[in-house]
């Protein structure tokens, strides 16, 4: 039967989204015929040249676009997208330069800002000057290791106007984190933060920058900067300067854009690092701008003066696609902290302190911030208007059905829930959410629109949508987001073998999914981490969307070992504070599994541990507690929030038998 919708847009709402005019578009300039969003989808897969070129017009991007949309389009990799094109994503983003809010920023409770858009474009320009006098030219790198704060958003823009090329990292990295990123794509430039606020303590970051900009001989510049200090005592950094003195020569000028190659390299994003050293993927200039502009505005119906929110670090490319959204005219809400710091209420609530306070509309946040608050009974609808809150997307790893039924009933009833899903590896995401559908228990949405994303059984054939099969989440034609490389591979080498060797000329993202009856999407877990006991394949999510619906679980981890010939599911369980596992709650666990999913996915083993390890965006890293329990190394724990947390696996004795 057809998973019921928990909620509909109302009539009103699909004809004043902008999807719907871009329906209405599309149909008088191309004759599409489309008329939901399914047969735009479809129109969108099969025509990618007007799609594109529709999306470049409808979303005035500035620039020039050129006559082709792309060349060698059957080619992936190696498709070229707007070839001919001009294009700064830097200028589209500041193309207003009003009195209206162009951010807000709260450091916990401590800190308060506000920047005019009039404003930021004066605090760009001169960051921009300031750069090119330090002999910042294109193709250069500008590396920050910064909180989410102005700066890093300022400087950010600065170097995209510039042609240079921008990489971040969040300041809880250790300094081996950062040289294993940095390192590799040696900057000009750093920037670094004195310290930041956490969980309302002070974090001094001074020791560490002395070390890391020490080890980085490319930097000629390390910019630091105040967060903790008004004045950070730099003379025992190499090569350092305070951020404000750096600039301070320079005056409010009007600002040159350089104009790009659709394919200029713009971000370096590094891919978790779990496994060796990260990957560093390059992202260019029009591909971001294009591939955000459209899940923004088409997806996730952004508007101009809307005030859009994400809880991320500058560690985590959310916090790449959130600041995109000034490019659609949208206001940023920026937050550096804790999310369970103490608001006006309980802990927890300092982020719906922050949607009343200003007007947020668009939430963004991960799933387990979801089901840590519903966990710990926090009812944000009784405790706070929302009044202006429109969506709520979530990302990072699947909602779990009942994180749905907990956003709908304690939350806000009328609201887009949009979980949405893609990577670094592509700057964006393959499943999203729709102002003009409704939302399915469990389900993401949609397919991106321009996005050929489909599910291939191990043989590389198309699943159809509704049969409930699992699978590879595919691509299998070519996008414009896809990364132009990776850094030092110049014959493409590791790009190839990251992506396209399971399917040849397919994107295979490694997901384990499934489309459902309704053409959205199931996520069960990421394809490497499939439990196989007795040669059924099992998705981690099946698993930890039932354990975690016990009230004593706090999370959840689950692995298959190697046993006997074959692999037993072990699963690790985090319990509420003061619980311990016992033979009650083990066969409880068990009967939850067993009764709402198969006898296979019920586990051999059920252990309790005292923390779950995680990467620094907070998602949990199955692989590495496998090597472990299978007596492997672990390769760059620097990449690991809490390393230490992989102690609770090692050598268990209940594993030996």
């Amino acid at each position: 039967m057809e998973n019921e919708a928990l909620w509909r847009p109302s009539a009103d709402a699909v004809a004043t989204a902008k999807l719907s005019s871009f329906i209405a578009a599309v149909n008088l300039r191309w004759q599409a015929g489309c008329s939901d969003y399914a047969s735009l989808w479809r129109w969108s897969v099969a025509r990618p040249e007007a799609f594109w070129r529709s999306l470049w017009d409808e979303c005035r991007v500035l620039g020039e676009s050129g006559a082709s949309v792309v060349e060698d389009g059957d080619r992936m990799p190696g498709a070229r997208w707007f070839p001919q094109a001009r294009v700064n994503y830097a200028e589209n983003l500041l193309r207003r330069r009003d009195d209206a809010d162009a951010l807000v920023f709260w450091g916990e409770d401590k800190i308060r800002r506000r920047l005019s858009r009039g404003e930021l474009y004066v605090q760009v320009s001169r960051c921009a000057q300031a750069l090119k006098g330090a002999g910042v030219v294109q193709g250069d790198r500008v590396a920050a290791y910064l909180p989410n704060m102005p700066e890093a958003l300022i400087a950010m823009l600065a170097t995209a106007a510039l042609g240079a090329i921008w990489s971040s990292a969040s300041p809880d990295f250790g300094v081996q984190g950062v040289l294993d990123r940095f390192g590799q794509i040696e900057p000009k430039i750093l920037l670094c933060v004195d310290g930041y606020w956490y969980n309302g303590k002070r974090v001094d970051c001074m020791a560490k920058n002395v070390e890391v900009a020490a080890q980085m001989p490319s930097v000629e510049r390390t910019l630091v900067v105040s967060c903790l200090d008004d004045s950070p005592v730099v003379s025992g950094i190499r090569n350092g300067v305070r951020y404000v003195d750096f600039v301070a020569p320079y005056a409010a000028a009007e600002m040159e854009f350089v104009p790009l190659p659709f394919a200029h390299p713009l971000f370096i994003m590094f891919s978790s690092g779990t496994t060796g050293v990260p990957k560093c993927i390059v992202h260019c200039h029009g591909g971001a701008l294009l591939q955000h502009l459209k899940e923004h505005q088409l997806h996730g119906d952004i508007r101009p003066d809307d005030r859009i929110f994400y809880f991320t670090t500058c560690g985590w490319m959310m916090w790449n696609w959130l600041v995109s959204a000034l490019a659609s005219g949208a206001a940023l809400l920026l937050y550096d902290g804790s999310p369970f710091v103490r608001g006006a209420g309980r802990p927890g609530t300092i982020l719906f302190d922050y949607a009343d306070a200003e007007r947020m509309t668009h939430f963004g946040t991960s799933a387990k911030f979801i089901d840590a608050i519903a966990k710990s009974g926090l009812q944000p609808r009784r405790t706070h208007r929302l009044d202006h809150l429109r969506v709520m997307f979530s990302t990072g790893s699947p909602l779990a059905p009942e994180s749905f039924d907990y956003v709908y009933r304690e939350i806000k009833a009328d609201l887009l829930l949009a979980s949405i899903s893609g990577g670094t590896d592509i700057l964006s995401c393959f499943a999203l959410g729709s102002p003009i559908l409704p939302v399915h228990r469990g389900e993401l949405q949609c397919r991106g629109l321009g996005m050929a994303v489909d599910v291939f059984d191990a043989e590389g054939r198309p699943i159809p949508a509704g049969l409930g099969e699992r699978g590879e989440l595919v691509c299998t034609a070519p996008f414009p987001a896809m990364p132009v490389g990776f850094w030092n591979d110049p014959d493409g080498a590791k790009y190839h073998a990251a992506y396209f060797e399971r399917f040849p000329n397919v994107w295979c993202h490694g997901d384990f999914v499934e489309l459902t009856a309704n053409e959205g999407m199931i996520i069960h877990g990421r394809s490497d981490a499939v439990l196989n006991p007795g040669g059924v394949r099992i998705g981690t999510g099946e698993i930890y969307r039932q354990v975690e619906q016990l009230p004593e679980v706090v999370e959840s981890l689950v692995i298959g070992q190697d046993w006997a010939r074959d692999q037993r599911v072990v699963l690790f369980v985090k319990l509420s504070e003061g619980m311990t596992l016992d033979e009650a709650l083990v066969g409880r666990i068990r009967q939850q599994i067993r009764q709402n999913t198969t006898p296979r996915h019920v586990p051999a083993k059920v252990l309790q541990v005292a923390d779950i390890p995680r990467t620094k965006s907070g998602k949990i890293v199955e692989l590495a507690v496998r090597n472990v329990v299978h007596g492997r190394p672990v390769r760059n724990v620097e990449a690991l929030a809490n390393p230490e947390a992989l102690e609770f696996f090692r050598a268990r004795a209940e594993l030996q038998y």
